[in-house]
């Protein structure tokens, strides 16, 4: 069976990659930038550092901040109203997941029209987006070079999942530098999404062996260094790693997708507008707990990469190590402990779970679920 592998055109990499980046950014020949973000990082003077980085280059960037946590379409008509009242020529993303998405949204609308609701689903669009640079200051999502758009309609209560290869940016950027002093707690959800990205794709029903190689290096360096960028967010090492390591695991699931830990989340997200990364965490053991039925011996080479000693253990075993492992890690950097915590109600559960059904990520789940064992699965993570 052929395999299809995305990812952007120039991707650059580590500390000092946005000066670099600035340089490739000035041989697109781009004028001025829609550059997509949100306040946060408005408030601590990261936006204009690259803004002034591109004015140096006679690149003019208009700013539109307005992206929330968990993006919405009215943010991207938003968006797109500032693009084209300044004649905009290329998008810049600066940010996490949120405004990647946003960006993607904005970019992909202005060259296909229409409304962002148009395009949910697997590559609906029909032209490229507006040429994308996106500057990632979180090690997580990996929205920063992937084809995949999460946007939330406001109107359903549900995250849109937008799969689509127009919208892979033509360049990404991933410099640690610009991930120092993040909150634990933002190290901590967007470090166990990358952690799901990874394992997820590697127990899709569409990985294959480049996939499989990207998926468990990013285990093995999230496990040993999500912790060490937890507890100290000056710990530059740790984000270099982790910055890989979320990169990498961006690549495995761009390419074999992901399961019903993501399916699943961005119903929570959509419904109570919850943090997207640590919806993934406590969902993420309970979906493995169902996929070991049929990907046992996958999920004891997770258990593996994770550091658990699975020599002399049965597939089963190392399917449960694996499980152990994952409730150890996000334990260990304070993700909560249920959805209890988060305010999940359980009358909600049957119309989360016919909607999870629906999203296009639980396509490639190892195990395809009845609505009754969807409903089980949230009803564990209570």
């Amino acid at each position: 069976m052929a395999a299809k592998f995305f990812i952007p055109a120039v991707n650059v990499l580590g500390q000092g990659a946005l000066d670099d980046a600035i340089g490739d950014i000035c041989t697109l020949g781009f004028k001025h930038a829609l550059l997509v973000t949100d306040q946060p990082l408005v408030d601590i003077g990261l936006v204009t550092q690259v803004t002034s980085k591109l004015q140096q280059q006679d690149i003019q960037a208009t700013v539109f901040a307005g992206v929330q946590p968990n993006p919405t379409v009215a943010n991207v008509n938003a968006g797109l109203a500032l693009l084209t009242q300044h004649q905009c020529d290329f998008v810049i993303s600066l940010g996490g997941g949120s405004p990647h998405d946003c960006a993607k949204g904005i970019a992909l609308v202005a060259t296909n029209g229409g409304s962002i609701k148009d395009y949910e689903g697997v590559d609906v669009s029909t032209k490229p987006q507006l040429p994308l640079v996106a500057i990632n200051t979180t090690a997580g999502t990996a929205s920063e070079m992937t084809r995949f758009c999460i946007i939330t309609d406001e109107s359903r209560h549900i995250k849109m999942a937008i799969v689509d290869k127009n919208t892979t940016p033509v360049l990404s950027v991933n410099d640690p530098e610009l991930m120092l002093k993040k909150p634990a707690a933002l190290t901590a959800a967007t470090g166990m999404d990358a952690l799901t990205h990874a394992i997820e794709a590697y127990v899709s029903i569409a990985a294959n062996p480049i996939t499989d190689a990207c998926a468990i290096k990013a285990i093995e360096l999230i496990a040993a260094h999500l912790e060490s960028a937890v507890n100290d967010g000056n710990n530059i090492a740790a984000r270099e790693q982790m910055a890989y390591a979320q990169f990498l695991a961006g690549m495995a699931f761009n390419n074999a997708s992901l399961g019903y830990v993501h399916a699943m989340a961005h119903q929570l997200g959509g419904m109570y507008d919850l943090p997207h990364g640590v919806c993934n965490a406590l969902l993420l053991p309970y979906v493995q707990a169902y996929n070991a039925q049929v990907a046992a011996p996958r999920l004891a080479d997770v258990a593996k990469a994770m550091g658990v000693n699975t020599q002399g253990m049965s597939a089963d075993m190392g399917a449960q190590g694996a499980i152990t492992a994952i409730k150890a890690l996000a334990k260990a950097v304070n993700i909560p402990a249920s959805l209890t915590e988060l305010g999940v109600n359980p009358e909600d559960i049957p119309t989360l779970a016919a909607n999870a059904l629906k999203d296009a990520c639980g396509f490639t789940n190892p195990k395809q679920a009845t609505h009754e064992e969807i409903c089980q699965i949230f009803t564990h993570a209570l």
